[in-house]
């Protein structure tokens, strides 16, 4: 699949691109020790460094960066981010804006009258068609000061203007600086077919397949890393 990212000329060559998930793993995870004492099971064992499906899902499509500094001190967002003239009226000049309290209220991410971020956008994105383009938080950084709403773009479709990325923040007591590069987004391609849910007992063969696979795992470690995991291409 092709995804293709499209900014103003005048920026071509001062944004931050986006990169591929599987290339920016957070450096917390690469310093993670694979294994660890446990007093309960009076042993080592293997941590989260070693649990495929939790390392696959954030290495999985593509990361938006913050296209430059944003300092946090006492709930205030400032940048020093200076633009040349752009090419395309009434694109965004900020990193940052923000919703009103308003209009999250009567749903779970109201709270006390807190406004929420937004993230602009300086890429468009183009997918192929009958794709839609899922934009989630990044995946198990809950080491990031803020958490993005989900959301599902007809990006095929809707593509001639960025999309933007709407964000609580999280963490009140943060002051510091969000790095130009850090993660703000994560997507992937996902298609708009709807699927055919299919709910039905397991016959003899599964049975003896569930049996089979079950015990392996209750034997050893690695079973699914070894026989089942697909293998990625390079990020």
């Amino acid at each position: 699949m092709n995804i293709t990212f499209r900014c103003d000329p005048a920026l071509i060559d001062l944004l931050p691109r986006p990169v591929l998930a599987k290339g920016a793993l957070p450096a917390w995870l690469r310093d993670m020790a694979p294994r660890v004492a446990s007093s309960v099971h009076q042993r080592h064992i293997r941590t989260l460094k070693q649990c495929p499906p939790f390392v696959d899902a954030m290495t999985h499509g593509f990361l938006i960066p913050l296209p430059c500094d944003v300092t946090v001190e006492t709930g205030r967002f400032s940048w020093n981010w200076p633009l040349p003239p752009l090419t395309v009226p009434g694109h965004p000049r900020a990193p940052l804006s923000f919703h009103v309290p308003e209009q999250l209220a009567g749903s779970p991410l109201s709270h006390a009258g807190q406004s929420a971020l937004k993230f602009n956008s300086f890429w468009t994105i183009e997918l192929e068609q009958g794709w839609s383009l899922m934009v989630v938080h990044p995946i198990n950084r809950d080491d990031l000061p803020f958490r993005l709403v989900t959301g599902l773009v007809d990006a095929d479709r809707f593509n001639e203007v960025g999309i933007n990325f709407p964000a609580l923040w999280t963490n009140p007591g943060f002051t510091g600086v969000l790095p130009r590069g850090m993660p703000i987004a994560q997507c992937y391609p996902v298609p708009r077919q709807v699927p055919a849910l299919v709910c039905e007992p397991m016959s003899e063969a599964h049975r003896e397949r569930y049996d089979a696979l079950a015990g392996k795992i209750m034997a050893g470690p690695g079973v699914y890393r070894r026989g089942y995991r697909s293998k990625r291409g390079p990020g």
